[in-house]
């Protein structure tokens, strides 16, 4: 059995919101899933903490500073810690206008306002705050050279709002954030803010399918009729991937994919999050997480002290199975066996 006790194991909250709502299947309380978190258990190894959003109806971006103390112990209570965060930034945009970029900012000063705080509490030992562009490809397309300019002055200002606190962003590449669609574009992203407390949160299932070229083809890897069940043309194509986005990533979700693209309710088409034992997934978690988590040479970055699932877009007939959580337990402890470390 493994003595590794990094990187920490977490799961995430923001499922029970992404892709639920109005027009999809009704959002899964927070504390349905806090429980259910801190209930999953494999082998005597429980997860050590939740990545969170602080997005309504689950927490509210103006929570008062009693608020933030009775999340801090609800989730200490558990025995767990609180991770990443995510910003509420689609209130606003990067590449809008002026109100909608002031917007984003205060968002992004909103969140490690609250960041700081459960530090302070004792509950929060790591972690980064989460960004995008909050922007789509299509409006992204009009003006790429003049929207990426904006985006990555916004982001600029948001490093330095964070940097204030202590706190890093990490920008989550996804296809269906403008000027972050592509793996190429997101390196000329991070590129252009050129700030120190910047970095690039990599998700298994969404960095996939850079290698695919859905929204920018002139970036894609594998070709359109690649064989699904080419294991080289696969490891081959996320060595390229990894090796440009590698030295940016902070933060890391661990995830599965099967090469096609999905939406539900108002999140636009992304990568399709499988069950962490999905036949139909092309990913070798345990392996390919190594792509992020070793360098080129094989050796171990260390550069975080904690990894997350993120399974978004599941049923909730799913997603409140006790069983869903700890297959997705077992799946990090097989990624910490195989790529982590004893500290």
């Amino acid at each position: 059995m493994s003595q590794n006790n990094y990187p920490k194991l977490h799961n995430a909250t923001w499922p029970g919101i992404v892709g639920k709502g109005p027009d999809s299947e009704p959002v899964i309380p927070f504390d349905t899933l806090l429980e259910m978190t801190a209930a999953a258990e494999v082998n005597g190894v429980k997860f050590d903490g939740i990545d969170i959003g602080l997005l309504d109806p689950h927490l509210n971006i103006d929570m008062s500073d009693d608020d933030i103390k009775k999340l801090a112990d609800k989730v200490s209570k558990y025995q767990l810690n609180i991770g990443s965060l995510v910003a509420p930034i689609w209130a606003g945009s990067a590449m809008g206008t002026a109100e909608q970029r002031k917007t984003f900012v205060e968002m992004v000063r909103k969140s490690c306002a609250i960041a700081k705080r459960l530090n302070e509490l004792g509950v929060r030992p790591y972690g980064i705050v989460r960004i995008d562009s909050a922007a789509g490809v299509s409006d992204w397309a009009k003006d790429p050279t003049g929207n990426s300019k904006l985006i990555a002055q916004t982001f600029r200002e948001a490093c330095d709002v964070a940097a204030d606190f202590g706190e890093r962003l990490a920008a989550e590449g996804e296809i269906c954030w403008g000027g972050m669609h592509s793996w190429k574009y997101m390196v000329q992203l991070l590129e252009m803010v050129d700030r120190k407390n910047i970095g690039f949160q990599a998700d298994m299932s969404h960095t996939f399918l850079y290698t695919l070229g859905y929204n920018a083809p002139e970036h894609r890897i594998l070709p359109a009729d690649f064989d699904k069940s080419d294991r080289e043309a696969i490891k081959s194509a996320l060595k390229t991937v990894t090796a440009a986005l590698r030295p940016w990533t902070i933060d890391f979700h661990v995830a599965q994919n099967d090469g096609s693209v999905f939406g539900s309710g108002s999140h636009d088409k992304t990568g399709r999050h499988c069950q962490a034992t999905d036949p139909n997934g092309l990913l070798d978690i345990t392996h390919d997480a190594g792509y992020w988590l070793r360098d080129e040479n094989g050796n171990l970055t260390k550069a975080m002290k904690h990894i997350c699932w993120d399974g978004c877009m599941f049923p909730n007939a799913v997603m409140e199975k006790q069983q869903t959580w700890n297959d997705i337990l077992a799946a990090l402890i097989k990624v910490r066996d195989a790529h982590g470390w004893n500290s």
